[in-house]
């Protein structure tokens, strides 16, 4: 796990195995960014031309490396792109020093320490190279055979510029370690093969961190579900030898006035069911329980800042396989809130499970739910691979959230839940049909979905089938695999809830 450090130390005398700087653009002109001003002053104020006879361009996602020269105890400088620079001395934004931190990360693979001399005017700037650093600096290695004699991870980050002995500086740093960490818990269970992470073994995952953070965690197993009536989530995971599971796990403070309930979509291999998904279409498909990977991730990152606000997560998990006791299209379910539903396509399973887990998380009447889930292909047509659309059953409360994920640096989109379509999913055999309208379709998952939570609960509903699962070359602080979606947002959503904001 990389490091994290504030140094107080000067870029010029730090030893590291490389130094990072920013450039921008200024017009035609390639400036350097503050915070390298000792290394520019190493290279007689000619760093910016050497690096523009280098091909430098300042754009963002740029990396540039060049040898340090006399005067410097780093070898190596990296130069990062900012892309514009600000105008009227402002300042750079969070997510570009985000993304650019990340890029200096992930081009210095293989190295133990790094120096990153970025722009910091405030703690909020610490925490975001902080955070893009460690994001950056995170892979995936633990099925490979020469995962021993591959290049890690950069192994420490140290940060100039920041202030260790400013309280803001050093809680900003320490808030950026935690939600960076659990970002990669999620990105770790995301990544890991399907016959390895079952239902049980995510169950069991949970229960072992609830050990380390002093969460409390509750398993139901197939007795258990079959026992409380859980039709949907049984109805799911039966075509499966690896049983489904409903996990609770929950934070909470003793000075909590408010209880925020988070309902991930945790199927951990996603076939399609007896409504067998075709080739192309299913070889990811173990990045289906991202939803629930997230919702954990983020109830340990409440417990491990403290915050004064309960926190409660359900993890709907289950495996949809074909098999003779597979659910069938056409066959019609008893759900644990006591409605029926006709499964008209055994792929669109996740809202089957969540049902469920949203019926029973209403029961404890939290002051509001958030279900979070990649759970239509149909948004994916609709937003893209890096935008999740964002439903809600109360407006000010979808705003709310989209404003938090634009601001943590997480590209959202408000959708509508247009009563129209609701009819759709009108079904001569039972209560509702769990599919509609093929127009709109992630629409119509809302909308399914929103007939299961309680009433007067103010609800949200977070698609993240774009954004979860990331299948091309990696950048920034992305890599290619699973993302941690929505995690930064959670844990801003449970601040801002504790601190009364929402």
């Amino acid at each position: 796990m990389t490091a994290l450090t504030l140094s107080t130390a000067g870029a010029a005398t730090l030893r590291a195995d490389a130094l990072v700087v920013g450039v921008a653009k200024s017009g035609k002109t390639l400036v350097v960014a503050p915070g390298a001003e000792a290394v520019d002053k190493a290279f007689e104020g000619r760093l910016a031309a050497v690096l523009e006879t280098l091909g430098a361009s300042g754009a963002e996602g740029e990396a540039t490396k060049l040898p340090a020269p006399a005067g410097l105890k780093a070898p190596v400088v990296l130069a990062v792109g900012l892309g514009a620079a600000p105008e009227d001395g402002g300042s750079f934004g969070a997510e570009i020093l985000r993304r650019a931190a990340g890029t200096a990360a992930r081009t210095l693979t293989g190295a133990k320490k790094a120096a990153f001399a970025l722009p910091i005017a405030a703690a909020e700037d610490a925490a975001a190279i902080a955070e893009g650093a460690l994001l950056g600096a995170y892979a995936f290695t633990a099925y490979q055979e020469n995962g021993k004699d591959a290049k890690k991870p950069l192994a420490e980050v140290a940060l100039l510029g920041a202030k260790p002995r400013d309280k803001a500086h050093k809680a900003a740093a320490e808030r950026a370690q935690a939600v960076a960490e659990e970002i990669n818990r999620a990105r770790d269970l995301i990544n890991m093969p399907p016959n390895d992470l079952t239902p049980a073994a995510f169950a069991a995952a949970a229960q072992a961190a609830g050990k380390e953070h002093g969460l409390k965690v509750q398993v139901l197993d197939e007795k258990a579900l079959a026992k409380g009536g859980y039709g949907g989530i049984l109805g799911v995971g039966n075509g499966s030898e690896n049983p489904p599971r409903l996990v609770r796990i929950a934070y909470t403070h003793p000075k909590a006035e408010r209880t925020l309930a988070l309902v991930g979509k945790g199927i951990t291999y996603d076939s399609g069911g007896i409504s067998l998904k075709p080739a192309g279409h299913n070889e990811t498909m173990k990045c289906d329980m991202s939803g629930a990977a997230a919702v954990f991730s983020s109830v340990v990152a409440a417990a491990r800042l403290g915050l004064e606000v309960n926190v409660t997560g359900w993890l709907a998990l289950a495996e949809n396989m074909p098999s003779g006791s597979a659910t069938r299209p056409g066959d019609v379910l008893r759900m644990y809130s006591g409605k029926t539903v006709e499964v008209l396509n055994t792929d669109a399973e996740g809202r089957l499970v969540l049902a469920d887990a949203l019926t029973r998380a209403s029961e404890e009447h939290p002051d509001a739910i958030v279900d979070v889930a990649t759970l239509t292909g149909a948004m994916v047509l609709a937003l893209g691979n890096r935008t999740f659309g964002i439903m809600a059953n109360d407006d000010d409360y979808r705003s709310a959230i989209h404003e938090i994920a634009e601001e943590v640096g997480e590209a959202s989109w408000p959708m509508p839940l247009p009563a129209d379509l609701r009819k759709g999913m009108d079904s001569p055999t039972a209560d509702i049909a769990n599919m509609g309208e093929r127009m709109g379709g992630g629409l119509v998952a809302g909308l399914f979905l929103q007939e299961f939570v309680g009433e007067g609960i103010t609800w949200a509903h977070l698609d993240i089938a774009g954004p979860a699962f990331h299948e091309g070359a990696p950048y920034g602080y992305t890599p290619k695999g699973g993302t941690g979606s929505s995690v930064r947002t959670l844990v801003k959503l449970a601040e801002r809830t504790a601190a009364g904001e929402i």
